[in-house]
């Protein structure tokens, strides 16, 4: 799709499009989705208290999210695939902030050493470097210095025709929020409905220390692939207690 044709396919979104010009073009492909329920009180401990935790029917919900990012650029600027394309997982909740739901990364994780870097001076958003190898149907991840690592080996299956209002609420999202020391910044996107497919876990790593009182099993409580979606994403709002800064 163009950019006109997906800036104009907005019957999805629970808001509006953001006024003003848009800033980033990325697409975010082969994408899987592993949820859990978690409990709230103990999410609490890695979310900032500016934001308030999301609930689907009273439940509270982490994320792991591997897919490759590519063809990431600046409006007016092509993209340079030694930079732009890369494998990157994120872990994620689920929050409001200002009466806006979006989703808090707890870690983000880049494939390739230069993208992170990038990615994180442009950004503010917390990349690091970690080894990762993804071929056909399996997607791995070490980290040596949070000793964090991802192994998954799936298949993929048919198309989700009829979607729950759980799936939509887990995967439809369109605004990002993460803290620094002294702000709150807010990212607002748009892309066209995920495209979402049955997907079957035949093997299951997911070691990440840090989170064990949240991510408690390799077994996730619900699971998702989506072929992709390309990006279009608002420059950063900064938020300092309670006050807009440009």
């Amino acid at each position: 799709m163009t950019v006109k044709q997906i800036l104009k396919t907005t019957e999805h979104r629970p808001w509006e499009l953001s006024q003003g010009n848009w800033k980033f073009y990325q697409e975010w492909n082969n994408a899987v989705f592993l949820h859990w329920r978690v409990e709230p009180e103990e999410l609490k401990k890695f979310v900032p208290d500016e934001l308030e935790i999301d609930l689907h029917n009273g439940e509270a919900w982490v994320s792991l999210v591997a897919f490759t990012m590519e063809k990431i650029r600046y409006r007016y600027l092509p993209s340079f695939p030694p930079i732009s394309d890369f494998d990157e997982i994120n872990i994620r909740t689920y929050v409001r902030y200002r009466d806006k739901p979006g989703v808090y990364f707890l870690s983000i994780e880049g494939g390739t050493k230069i993208s992170c870097e990038v990615a994180k001076r442009l950004s503010e958003l917390p990349y690091r470097y970690s080894t990762m190898n993804r071929d056909k149907g399996i997607y791995t991840s070490l980290n040596q210095n949070y000793n964090d690592h991802l192994n998954i080996k799936y298949t993929i299956g048919s198309p989700v025709r009829d979607r729950t209002p759980l799936d939509h609420w887990l995967i439809e999202r369109y605004a990002l929020f993460q803290d620094t020391e002294r702000t709150i910044n807010t990212f607002d996107i748009h892309h066209v409905a995920w495209p979402v497919y049955d997907i079957q876990l035949h093997h299951a790593e997911v070691n990440y220390p840090r989170f064990n009182g949240l991510i408690r099993s390799n077994k996730p409580d619900k699971i998702h692939y989506s072929t992709g979606v390309q990006v279009i994403a608002w420059d950063k709002e900064t938020y300092l207690q309670g006050s807009k800064e440009h």
